[in-house]
């Protein structure tokens, strides 16, 4: 079924939405969860707690791009999880390295994390990752949003992995100085 459609379903709040969401992409979901949590269970959790957020933010918000939206929910939910894991121990995991990583960009305390800045903070994210080059969007992307390994970047494109933490320790300065002109720091 095309996405519009399964829209139109949530908008018309026809339970088949769920459904029809999850078998077109549960697997794709599933893999974002995983890779985050490296656990069968929570990985499939998060997945129906994507859902579940779906069905709740349909309406009034219609995604323009539905698989990005689940998945950003899906991410979402499994970075939560993954944070509420390790509060008591740092350190451990792609997930936690990746977030800690973007933090020297993007931290700005509890303002950060109000609704109207977060939201023109992750415009302004994606904007950026826009105008890089296909490359270095692409290394950032599968880092920070798929939260892949360095070492399977690296593999991926056939470079070193200090390569890599070169490409991405440059693409953070970048978005750091974008994000101080478009005054979001």
């Amino acid at each position: 079924m095309e996405d519009d459609r399964i829209i139109d379903l949530f908008f018309s709040r026809n339970e088949s939405a769920l459904h029809e969401t999850e078998r077109k992409y549960k697997s794709y979901l599933y893999s974002v969860t995983h890779r985050i949590l490296g656990n069968h269970e929570d990985a499939e959790e998060c997945v129906n707690d994507a859902l579940l957020s779906a069905w709740n933010s349909i309406p009034p918000h219609r995604p323009t791009v539905f698989r990005m939206f689940m998945a950003r929910l899906a991410r979402n939910h499994a970075i939560n999880r993954r944070k509420k894991e390790l509060a008591d121990k740092r350190g451990g995991g792609e997930a936690t390295l990746a977030i800690e990583e973007l933090e020297e960009c993007v931290s700005g305390g509890s303002d950060t994390e109000s609704g109207a800045i977060a939201e023109d903070l992750e415009k302004a994210i994606r904007s950026f990752v826009r105008v890089l080059p296909e490359r270095e969007g692409d290394v950032f992307v599968r880092r920070y949003f798929f939260t892949e390994s360095i070492q399977d970047i690296a593999k991926g494109y056939g470079l070193t992995q200090n390569n890599v933490s070169v490409i991405l320790n440059r693409t953070r300065r970048k978005l750091k100085e974008y994000l101080a002109k478009e005054e979001l720091l």
